[in-house]
């Protein structure tokens, strides 16, 4: 499915914005990773130092845009309600299309942002997003067991556990399991 013609969302509370970044907007993203950089660590592959540069989110920034008009992903940032502080991002990422009508979610939020319900606000705006707009069927996410933050996000959003997946990515340089979830638009 190809989203060329359509134009990119913007979705907004009282205390959130949250759009993709266009790529004259790196600085925004390497300071949200600079700063987080040890608090997110331990969630998340392992980095190369390449990942904290502007250049590196200056081509990124692009190819998340491509892939969003080409119907395979869709990266949100979610930013302060002036624009000019990354709170934290949610990414929809595999997008399959055909009998399937799925994605991946995967998301961060900044350290001193924790908390507050801005992820629970966020990805409240973006799953509806993701079913209503793009008429995907399911949005699969997986966290760490002793990740129970993001376990009991994922269970206030509707999110129901599926099972454990072992040694099911590689973070911080080691392979962990996974709890899977899903939520299923029944619409």
């Amino acid at each position: 499915m190809r989203l060329n013609r359509q134009r990119l969302p913007r979705l907004c509370t009282d205390r959130l914005h949250v759009r993709l970044l266009e790529p004259h907007e790196t600085d925004l993203m390497v300071r949200f990773r600079v700063e987080n950089r040890a608090h997110l660590e331990q969630w998340e592959p392992l980095r190369q130092p390449v990942f904290f540069t502007e250049g590196f989110w200056q081509v990124q920034l692009r190819l998340t845009l491509r892939d969003f008009r080409e119907g395979t992903s869709a990266c949100f940032v979610v930013l302060s309600p002036n624009e000019d502080e990354v709170l934290g991002v949610c990414n929809y990422s595999n997008i399959v299309r055909g009998t399937f009508q799925s994605c991946q979610l995967g998301y961060a939020l900044a350290e001193k942002h924790q908390s507050k319900g801005i992820m629970f606000e966020a990805l409240s705006l973006t799953n509806a997003y993701m079913f209503q707009e793009l008429g995907l069927h399911r949005i699969m996410a997986g966290y760490l067991p002793h990740n129970e933050r993001s376990g009991g996000l994922l269970n206030r959003l509707g999110f129901e556990k599926e099972g454990l997946a072992r040694k099911y990515l590689k973070i911080n340089g080691r392979w962990e399991d996974h709890l899977l979830t899903a939520l299923i638009n029944d619409a």
